[in-house]
């Protein structure tokens, strides 16, 4: 995916392939001027575990997941993050996770050696870096909730209640991920989870007009399973 706009020269340790970068546009928060946007097509690593952890971001558009890889090579999805989302904290110096784009989209790199610098300076990027920081911890915090829930369908069902408020209109979503990252997500299998669906729309809970879209058609009955 390439950008209609003037290009800046990627950052030294980003990673290449598969995403360019263009100037920011103007400022509009205490962040704003110490970032770059970048484009990812889909599938495109953000970051790789091992890799330095000196950049984080925030999701402009489109999904990301971020996720482990396990030793016998099942993955461990610990978060989607959508516009608005900012990852890639980690107190290490080295990645313990990967992020990948689920689908293309857009985030603004942040080098944490020019952000602390400006923290330094400005009370309001401390504040701000903190409230980001608060946000992952809440999530992380969410996401070991739903995993404790004991059963397929209740998880299945909190994740489609969770994943709808990201919608205008509740009542319809669109899945950006595959069924397979809802399955490595919740730590179930993806029969599990397409058998929890079919059984959500035989309930008349659900519709499911294609495979990436989902109509809530009893939200009542979705929260009871979820509870």
């Amino acid at each position: 995916m390439t950008v209609q706009a003037a290009v800046c020269p990627a950052p030294s340790g980003f990673p290449l392939p598969g995403f360019s970068v263009a100037c920011h546009a103007p400022p509009q928060e205490p962040l704003q001027t110490a970032g770059t946007v970048a484009h990812f097509a889909e599938g495109v690593a953000i970051f790789a575990e091992g890799d330095a952890t000196d950049v984080f971001y925030r999701v402009m558009s489109g999904v990301v997941r971020v996720c482990k890889f396990l030793s016998d090579g099942r993955r461990q999805i610990e978060a989607f993050h959508v516009a608005g989302d900012v990852f890639g904290f980690e107190p290490g110096a080295e990645r313990t996770l990967c992020a990948e784009a689920v689908g293309p989209c857009s985030l603004v790199a942040y080098r944490r050696r020019n952000v602390d610098l400006l923290a330094q300076k400005d009370q309001a990027v401390s504040r701000l870096l903190f409230g980001y920081v608060m946000q992952n911890l809440a999530q992380a915090q969410g996401h070991s909730l739903l995993l404790g829930r004991r059963g397929a369908a209740e998880k299945v069902a909190a994740f489609l209640l969770d994943w709808s408020r990201h919608f205008a209109d509740p009542r319809t979503l669109h899945l950006a991920m595959t069924r397979q990252d809802i399955a490595d997500y919740l730590g179930l299998t993806i029969e599990t989870v397409s058998r929890s669906l079919s059984q959500f729309e035989r309930d008349g809970v659900i519709a499911l007009p294609n495979i990436r879209e989902v109509r809530l058609t009893n939200r009542t009955a979705l929260e009871s399973l979820a509870a």
